[in-house]
Parts: structure tokens; C-alpha cells; sequence
């Protein structure tokens, strides 16, 4: 009985295992070939590790692009993306689930059936919209469209639920204004939610392709997802240093979700407790 539960155990082991490989593989694979040479990249049959580690890519890419001004783009829009979501989602999530006002659940499901629906729909009124305001090909269009998210709201209603009523109570008695309640009570009490929300926001923001390469044409007005797909030429391609740039483009996200790790896997674990 013993040795099946060992033998049991040791099967599962080999599973995850199998598992963090096939997960892991194309990173490493990403990693390593950043520092090869386009030949070694290109091999046939390829190989896996270069035959000497150069940074050739990584000085390409910056040289080849506007490089420091692309990632500065996409910090402004991942930042001041994140900041908006988390102030207009929080305000409109504890709305939703603490103030009692008319038509409040219909108001909700409409917001909900954001959800339900491809996001490309929107791409043409948003672009009409950036286009009247004379904002094509500037900083703001990246981000204006995204400064409100429904996922966020619903997000932040489920952890606002998740709180005693009482908090609310004893602070009204105490003199608290309904913002002071939200700003000085509940707000930090949903901190694990809004960590969750700060990382799928600046994961969205950062990855963000297809609205930056519409709404930008500039080299210097792009993020790194449309800067680094003008590298794909159409006969050849340099793939050491559209890896060394996916590296440099992946680093910051990678360092975030390291640092928040226990907040953001607290948060996905409470988020449905109450609804």
C-alpha cells in the first residue's frame, strides 16, 4: 500500500514536471537565442544553445529602433493605464456593491455586457472618437480607451461584498463622509484585489498590440509590441534580436508578477467569495 502511494506520488511528480518544461521551454528557448548569431537562429537542424553567448542582438535592437523612447511609451501608457483603472474601478465597484441608488443593477449587467463581446468591435468608434479629438499619433490615444475596465469593476464588487456591513455602520456613527469610509476603511481592506488588478491591467497594457498599431503610425509614437513587429521582414528575418527585444519587453512584467506573487494568487483566490 505504501510503495503504490509512493509510486502514485512520484507519477504526479513526473506530470508537473512535464508540465513546467513544455511551460518554461519556449522562454528559454526566447532567452537563448537572443544570444545567437542569425545563423546559429536559424539552423537546420537547430540547436539549442549558442555556441558562444554574444550580446550582438541586444546592442542591434537598440540601435535599430528607437528603442528607449518605444519602452518609455509603453511605461507611460502601462502606468497611467494602471493608476486609472484602479481609481474609476474601485469608486464604480464600491458604488455597485455598497450605495443603493436607482437602476443600480441594470446599470451593472449593461457594464457587464462588456464583457460578452469581442473587443474589435469597439476599435472603429474608438478610433473615430481619438480621430476627432486630433489625438492620432500622440501618447494619449494609447491609453484613453482603456482608462475604465468592466472586468475591474466586477473584480473589485466581489471583494467589496466580501465585507461586513458593520465596518460601514460603526464608521457612519463615528461621523465618517461616505468617502472617507471608502478612502480610509474599505479601500485598504481589498488590497489583495487590487493588487490582482494593477497586474492584469499592466499585463493587458503592456502586451497591448493591435489598438497601438491602429491608432500610431510613428516609430516614435509605438509601443514595444508594434516597434518590435516592424523587425519581421519579409524574405529574412533577425530573430536574435526580435528575441533580445521580446527579453527587454518581457523583464519588467516577469520582475512585477515576482514581487506580488502572494497578493495576486490571494486575490484570484478570494475574488469569487462572495457575489
Amino acid at each position: 500500500m505504501k510503495d503504490r502511494r509512493i509510486g502514485k506520488q512520484i507519477w504526479i511528480h513526473i506530470l508537473l514536471l512535464l508540465g513546467i518544461g513544455i511551460t518554461v521551454f519556449p522562454f528559454a528557448w526566447m532567452v537563448l537565442t537572443s544570444f545567437k548569431t542569425v545563423g546559429e537562429a536559424m539552423q537546420i537542424p537547430p540547436t539549442i544553445f549558442p555556441k558562444k553567448f554574444l550580446l550582438t542582438a541586444y546592442q542591434q535592437i537598440i540601435t535599430a529602433l528607437p528603442f528607449t523612447r518605444v519602452y518609455l511609451n509603453t511605461i507611460i501608457s502601462t502606468a497611467v493605464t494602471t493608476v486609472a483603472q484602479v481609481v474609476f474601478c474601485s469608486m464604480a465597484a464600491y458604488a455597485f456593491a455598497r450605495i443603493e441608488f436607482p437602476f443600480k443593477n441594470i446599470i451593472f449587467v449593461i457594464i457587464l455586457s462588456v464583457l460578452m463581446v469581442p473587443g474589435q468591435i469597439f476599435l472603429i468608434p474608438q478610433y473615430q472618437i481619438i480621430q476627432k479629438l486630433g489625438l492620432l499619433d500622440t501618447i494619449p490615444a494609447l491609453f484613453l480607451p482603456n482608462l475604465f475596465s468592466a472586468f475591474g469593476t466586477f473584480l473589485l464588487r466581489q471583494f467589496f461584498l466580501s465585507l461586513p456591513k458593520e465596518l460601514e455602520e460603526a464608521a457612519l456613527l463615528d461621523g465618517c463622509s461616505r468617502f472617507q469610509i471608502f478612502w480610509r476603511i474599505m479601500l485598504p481592506l481589498v488590497k489583495p484585489g487590487i493588487v490582482s488588478l494593477v497586474i492584469f491591467t499592466a499585463k493587458f497594457a503592456w502586451n497591448d498590440f493591435m489598438w497601438p498599431l491602429i491608432v500610431n503610425t510613428s516609430p516614435k509614437m509605438m509601443t514595444l509590441g508594434p516597434a518590435l513587429s516592424t523587425l519581421q521582414g519579409q524574405y529574412t528575418t533577425k530573430y536574435p534580436m526580435q528575441m533580445a527585444g521580446a527579453v527587454m519587453a518581457v523583464i519588467p512584467i516577469i520582475l512585477l508578477f515576482f514581487v506580488f506573487q502572494k497578493q495576486f494568487i490571494e486575490g484570484v483566490a478570494q475574488s469569487g467569495i462572495k457575489g
